[in-house]
């Protein structure tokens, strides 16, 4: 069985890994039919591009990849369907979600790969297909709620082992959590993760894989969240896996501080992985200050990554918990790094336009410099029914030949 810790640590340096129309009404009303009691249903259909140049470098010709070239181009739809029952039989409730993806053919004029695979062994052999993402059974005796089964997880509660949304859908992982809110202010959440999907770029990122996180051991987590200062939040967790690396078993402590008064915020993170198993390991901390000023926000980040054999990763997926996580960094900032991020944002033309800048300074041996500008605008039509996003992205490092830009658009209507 894999072991998606480690491969996810590897999987984070991947540099492109990385957030509808209006449905038409019927002419002639549908018969009306009966649903069973207490069954909510819903759903959300995704149409997601992304283009970039340079994907190849320089081609055997001398030319270079351009934007919107088929060659350097992604493309998805995704269809969504969820059922939820909180009390299906004797307080025992119920949730299950299926998900799909189509390639819509695009791949024969438009695009060469897709945004998340189904199972095509390779970008000549792109498929449609679907899988089971979330299927639990919950079930809560006075402030303690059990969820078993796949699942999402939240990055606030579990910063190591998280649903990453940048996508057209999220990952998710074969879990038992409980959470218990019996102290004032205070929740408490425990988690045994025993398999996840990954999330990632392209058809080989294949979502209807679900694989053991840790053989059969496993990875255990606790996390406390307290909130009983007033506008003060402290997070901590720790992960607990068995013979994670070799026969040594592996640790991971984070905690996190954010504190909001009035418009402003300040936070604070650290963290360390651990195994008797690594050279050396890993050591991270950040530091974030931001606040809004009317129309616009502003905030600065600060992290930074030790030399350690992990590093800082997501099990499941590519992204980080630092402060510094932009939309296509990960690869830069994950390990041996001093990073700096400043984020700005504007409210306008109905929805929200913003910019981030990030430079990281690389304190390997490669000492290989990284830029990257953000710069996005989202906002809802339809009442609120349909997210619309649009993105650029400009990258550039010191051990590149040329800086690469990045296109990205998609559209989810959620019903």
């Amino acid at each position: 069985m894999k072991k998606l810790l480690i491969l996810s640590a590897a999987a984070s340096a991947v540099l492109m890994a990385g957030g509808d129309i209006a449905p038409v009404e019927p002419a002639v009303a549908a018969p009306v039919v009966a649903q069973p009691s207490g069954w909510d249903f819903s759903g959300q259909a995704v149409v997601y591009y992304q283009t970039n140049d340079k994907l190849n470098g320089v081609l055997s010709d001398g030319t270079a990849d351009s934007l919107f070239d088929q060659g350097t181009s992604f493309a998805d739809f995704g269809l969504q369907l969820r059922a939820v029952n909180k009390d299906v039989f004797a307080g025992i409730g119920a949730g299950v979600e299926v998900s799909g993806l189509s390639t819509l053919n695009l791949e024969n004029w438009m695009v060469s790969d897709v945004m998340q695979g189904t199972g095509g062994t390779d970008v000549d052999g792109l498929t449609d297909g679907g899988w089971i993402s979330q299927m639990y059974l919950t079930y809560g005796v006075g402030n303690t709620t059990l969820k078993l089964g796949r699942q999402e997880l939240p990055k606030s509660l579990s910063p190591f082992a998280f649903s990453e949304g940048w996508n057209v859908f999220k990952n998710t992982f074969d879990a038992a959590l409980v959470v218990n809110t019996d102290i004032a202010n205070t929740t408490i959440v425990g988690a045994w993760v025993g398999g996840a999907n990954h999330n990632g770029l392209g058809a080989l990122n294949d979502l209807t894989d679900f694989n053991s996180v840790n053989d059969d051991n496993g990875i255990y987590m606790l996390t406390v969240q307290n909130k009983s200062i007033e506008g003060l939040t402290l997070t901590g967790t720790y992960y607990y896996a068995a013979e994670m690396v070799g026969d040594d078993d592996a640790h991971i402590l984070w905690g996190d501080a954010n504190y909001k008064f009035g418009d402003y915020c300040v936070a604070g993170q650290v963290g360390t992985v651990m195994s008797d198993g690594f050279d050396n390991d890993t050591v991270a901390y950040g530091l974030k200050v931001g606040g809004n000023f009317g129309m616009f926000n502003a905030s600065l980040a600060y992290s930074g990554v030790d030399d350690g054999d992990s590093g800082v990763f997501n099990v499941g997926g590519v992204k980080t918990p630092l402060y510094t996580q932009m939309i296509l960094n990960q690869g830069a900032i994950r390990s041996d790094n001093d990073t700096f991020v400043f984020r700005a944002g504007m409210k306008a033309l109905g929805g929200n336009f913003g910019l981030a800048y990030d430079y990281t300074t690389d304190n390997s041996d490669a000492d290989n410099d990284y830029q990257e500008l953000d710069f996005t605008y989202k906002t809802k039509v339809f009442s609120d029914t349909t997210t619309l996003f649009a993105g650029y992205i400009y990258r550039d490092a010191d051990a590149w030949d040329d800086a690469q830009n990045v296109v990205r658009f998609w559209a989810r209507y959620n019903f």
